[in-house]
């Protein structure tokens, strides 16, 4: 468990393969997930892109309830290089440190699972200095995806 900072209250995570999930477990992370992209940032987008199944799924749980999450993708799956997606956190979390304990969490994760390597990301551009802030770097120019600005990035 993490402290995230002095007024929250302890954090447990999990990472588990699609089929180790709960289905109360896989009900929290597609709530957040819509949550997140289909309501807070207005994206109408099929989010169950066949690459769940093949993933790993790391969460964040905040008395009882799901704050924060990101899908951990092998490589070959998503990209070339294993990828860390959706990104996210709760609204309840937001600014207390939580989105830079997952991103971290997130890169260790993807080297335990799946060896050190190059981790390639498709990230929102409005985020590209969040992400360089670990090492990431632009590879490539600006997209969009979802009616987002997207960038892919690479952490080697």
């Amino acid at each position: 468990m993490d402290n995230i900072n002095e007024t929250s209250s302890l954090v447990s995570w999990s990472c588990q393969s699609f089929g180790a999930l709960a289905p109360a477990e896989l009900y929290a992370i597609l709530q957040l997930r819509n949550e997140v992209f289909v309501v807070e940032q207005n994206c109408v987008f099929q989010d169950a892109d066949n690459k769940d199944q093949e993933s790993y799924h790391l969460c964040a749980w905040q008395d009882g309830k799901l704050v924060a999450y990101t899908r951990l993708l092998p490589p070959g799956l998503a990209y070339e290089e294993m990828s860390i997606g959706r990104v996210l956190t709760s609204l309840t979390v937001r600014r207390s440190g939580m989105g830079r304990l997952l991103v971290q969490r997130s890169i260790e994760q993807c080297y335990s699972l799946f060896g050190k390597g190059p981790i390639r990301i498709g990230a929102q551009l409005y985020l590209k200095q969040f992400y360089a802030s670990f090492g990431f770097i632009p590879t490539g120019g600006i997209y969009p995806e979802d009616g987002i600005e997207h960038i892919q990035m690479l952490l080697s």
